[in-house]
């Protein structure tokens, strides 16, 4: 082999050797690292509230992980339908995430004709942080059990309503639960917000509530409402001492859940990355801090395990609105 044959050789082997490299490497650190310009983030709803405020302080803390500018975008309107929509039509690059409510997993089986999939088209990334529903109910009412409200609803059919913050919420779907796993008739009582739901039952004029643990819990403090238990399937590290539906009704679960979704088809190499940041956020003292203050409980998942959760929330939230006939008009 000539000395001209054995430079070309190498420059070859060389050439050859480069290209399996970038090959093997993830799409994302081809060229640029990920990321190389501005990312937004879509809020589904307007300025204002607990999901605003955790998605501005998870910008904040992904700009400082990525040293890129983080956009928070607003696309409020139909239960965070057209927010979510934007991010399903979004090209699947990791420049363009959302922010997700329990709506998230209970639109499938309220809006039978959603423009896009909740499963195929989005994929979850990271679940942020996770807050508990309670049932509450006015200090005179005759009951301070689940057992003696279940007790008492069997001895006066037709006698119990429920507050909520509205038609096809989580506390919606609680109270339709807690009827039929129960056996028992409660009116719903729909309200436009937490707080015209807390005021009545403080007034007196409905006798139960469902609504955010934190929301309420101002209430019970100053004797104005009483806890009468969680909707969640454990505990809550803040407050260990108020008991569970589901010790009354075993598998009653229920609980408001916040995370970050991006358009299905997002290399698995780079939303493994997008997702691990996300969590690093999370745990950062500003973001976790901020959460529980807004009575959260953070968390920070990896995408296969919040995938699996919006699955089985999507699967369970079915079943309740089949069986409680809800429509959302």
């Amino acid at each position: 082999m000539t000395l001209k044959t054995r430079r070309s050789f190498h420059r070859k082997a060389l050439l050859g050797g480069l290209a399996l490299g970038c090959a093997l490497r993830p799409a994302s650190a081809q060229g640029t690292e990920f990321p190389n310009r501005p990312v937004t983030l879509i809020v589904p709803f307007a300025p204002g509230g607990p999901t605003d405020t955790v998605a501005r302080l998870l910008a904040e803390q992904l700009r400082q992980i990525w040293q890129q500018p983080v956009v928070i975008d607003y696309k409020p309107g139909a239960g965070t339908v057209v927010g979510t929509q934007f991010v399903a039509r979004a090209a699947p690059d990791g420049y363009t995430l959302g922010m997700a409510i329990s709506a998230h997993m209970i639109n499938p089986s309220l809006f039978p004709k959603l423009p896009y999939d909740t499963v195929k088209d989005l994929t979850g990334v990271s679940l942020l942080g996770q807050a508990h529903f309670g049932l509450f109910a006015h200090p005179a009412q005759p009951f301070s059990s689940v057992a003696e409200l279940v007790d008492y609803a069997r001895r006066n059919p037709g006698k119990l309503s429920y507050a909520t913050p509205g038609n096809g919420t989580g506390t919606h779907l609680a109270g339709e639960m807690l009827k039929h796993m129960a056996g028992i008739d409660m009116v719903h009582v729909p309200y436009k917000g937490s707080a015209p739901a807390q005021q009545d039952v403080i007034g007196g004029r409905v006798p139960l509530l469902f609504d955010v643990l934190f929301s309420a819990m101002p209430f019970v403090k100053d004797n104005r409402l009483k806890v009468i238990a969680l909707a969640s399937p454990k505990r809550a590290a803040a407050s260990p001492e108020i008991p569970l539906i589901s010790e009354r009704l075993p598998g009653f679960s229920a609980m408001s859940f916040i995370g970050v979704i991006a358009p299905a088809g997002l290399p698995r190499p780079l939303l493994a990355r997008i997702s691990s940041d996300v969590a690093r956020a999370v745990q950062s003292p500003e973001l976790s801090q901020r959460m529980t203050a807004l009575g959260m409980e953070p968390v920070g998942s990896r995408p296969e395990e919040y995938n699996a959760l919006i699955q089985g929330e999507i699967a369970k939230w079915s079943g309740v609105v089949r069986t409680a006939g809800i429509k959302i008009e």
